[in-house]
């Protein structure tokens, strides 16, 4: 079974900068894929960002300049750098691993951007 244990979120100024993070541990074979998603009250769960194996990112166009994903292979951790954030950032946010035999969401984490 593996576990993802993020950490990072919080309550932050409009502009200011937090970043998140997922450590994934227990029985992994290969991660092929991390992400992160975000979901909003009322809202769809939404891809911000993702990174594969061989380091190829993605990332949705409300974000693009502003997060940063990265990863840390040995570690099996990811993070995501947000930096000039907006009220709108504000939501839920949810670490995806997809492996082999594996496709595990961690538990969330809370970001707010409110003066």
């Amino acid at each position: 079974q593996v576990q993802l244990v993020e950490s990072g979120g919080g309550l932050v100024q409009p502009g200011g900068s937090l970043r998140l993070s997922c450590a994934a541990s227990g029985r992994i074979s290969g991660i092929f894929f991390m992400g992160w998603y975000r979901q909003a009250p009322e809202k769809q769960r939404e891809l911000v960002a993702g990174i594969t194996g061989g380091g190829m990112t993605n990332y949705a166009d409300s974000v693009k300049g502003r997060f940063t994903i990265s990863r840390d292979n040995p570690k099996n951790t990811v993070y995501l750098q947000m930096n000039s954030l907006k009220p709108e950032d504000t939501a839920v946010y949810y670490c995806h691993v997809r492996g082999i035999g594996l496709d595990s969401w961690g538990q969330g984490t809370q970001v707010t951007v409110s003066s």
